[in-house]
C-alpha cells in the first residue's frame, strides 16, 4: 500500500487545493492521501501558516467533497497536523473531539515564543549552550506531547536540525525519554522525507529511527507536500531506510484507529 499522510493545501500553507491533491493522488496511483492541514493554537498570536481556529468547518466540508469526488479511486484520508502548545492543550482537546478524524499528527513548531522552523536567523542568534538548552527543551515538549494523549503521528521529529544546527551536548537521554513517552502513547513516528531537501536527511535521523524501531514504535512514509509534485517525493528513499533499520510494515489510520500495512 502506498500512502502520502502529510499533505498541506492553500487552506493552510500549501500551494494547491484540495481538489488538486486528490487529483494528483489518483493520477499517481496513491492507495490512500490524508490532508492535514495546519491548525495552531498561539495564544495572543495569529500563525499565517495556519488555518483560522474558526476554519474546521469549510475545512471539513472541502475534506466530505473531496472523499466524494474520489469515490473508489483512492481513499481521502480526514487528517490534522496540529501544533503541541501546552498552554492551549485543553482547548485543543475540545476541538479534536468534535471532528471525525482518521489522525493527528502532533507537532512541536514553537517553543514558547522561539520558532524551531521560521528561519535560520531565530537559531544563529543564540550561542551554541542557547542552541543546546532549546535542543533539549524541543524534545521536552515532544515528551509532553505524548502524554497529553491527543495524537496519533509524531511529526517530523528533530525538526530543529533544518537549518544545520546540532547538539554539542549529549541529548541521548532526552530523547529516549521522549520516545518512550511516544511508545507509552501508542503513537506511530512519521519518517518524513522533506528533510532530505533540506539537510540531506530525512526527520529523524537513521540512528532515532532506529531507536524507534527497538521501542515497536509503528512508523510511516509521508512527504511533507505542500504542493502536487510533493506527494511522493522520497518515497523509495523512505522505504530503503524503514527496511534497513529493520521495518517490515508501516502504519495506516482509520477513525483514529492504526492498522499495519507491508511496507
Amino acid at each position: 500500500m502506498r500512502t502520502s499522510y502529510h499533505c498541506h493545501t492553500d487552506l493552510s500553507d500549501g500551494r494547491c487545493t484540495i481538489s488538486e491533491l486528490v487529483r494528483a493522488a489518483m493520477k499517481l496511483g496513491i492507495d490512500e492521501v490524508g490532508i492535514s492541514d495546519h491548525y495552531t493554537i498561539l495564544p495572543g498570536k495569529i500563525v499565517v501558516w495556519s488555518m483560522p481556529q474558526s476554519g474546521l468547518a469549510d475545512y471539513f466540508r472541502a475534506l466530505h467533497a473531496a472523499r466524494k469526488q474520489a469515490g473508489d479511486k483512492v481513499v481521502v484520508r480526514y487528517g490534522l497536523e496540529a501544533d503541541f502548545i501546552p498552554e492551549s492543550i485543553r482547548e485543543l482537546g475540545q476541538t479534536l473531539a468534535a471532528y471525525p478524524f482518521d489522525y493527528v499528527i502532533g507537532s512541536v513548531h514553537f517553543i514558547d515564543d522561539f520558532p524551531v522552523d521560521a528561519s535560520a536567523d531565530y537559531w544563529e542568534s543564540l550561542s551554541q549552550d542557547q542552541r543546546n538548552e532549546m535542543i533539549r527543551a524541543y524534545w521536552a515538549r515532544v515528551k509532553q506531547m505524548a502524554e497529553s494523549g491527543l495524537f496519533d503521528i509524531a511529526g517530523h521529529l528533530d525538526l530543529y536540525k533544518k537549518f544545520g544546527h546540532r547538539p554539542t551536548i549529549d541529548i541521548s537521554a532526552d530523547i529516549a525519554a521522549a520516545l518512550d513517552a511516544i511508545a507509552e502513547a501508542g503513537m506511530a513516528v512519521e519518517l518524513n522525507t522533506s528533510g532530505m531537501h533540506y539537510v540531506g536527511e530525512v526527520y529523524p535521523s537513521t540512528a532515532i529511527l532506529r531507536e524507534c524501531y527497538a521501542r515497536g514504535i509503528p512508523c510511516l512514509i509521508t512527504s511533507d507536500a505542500h504542493c502536487t509534485e510533493h506527494l511522493m517525493r522520497g518515497y523509495d528513499f523512505g522505504v530503503s531506510e524503514l527496511r534497513d533499520v529493520g521495518y517490515t510494515q508501516q502504519a495506516v489510520f482509520a477513525q483514529r484507529k492504526r492498522t499495519l500495512v507491508p511496507l
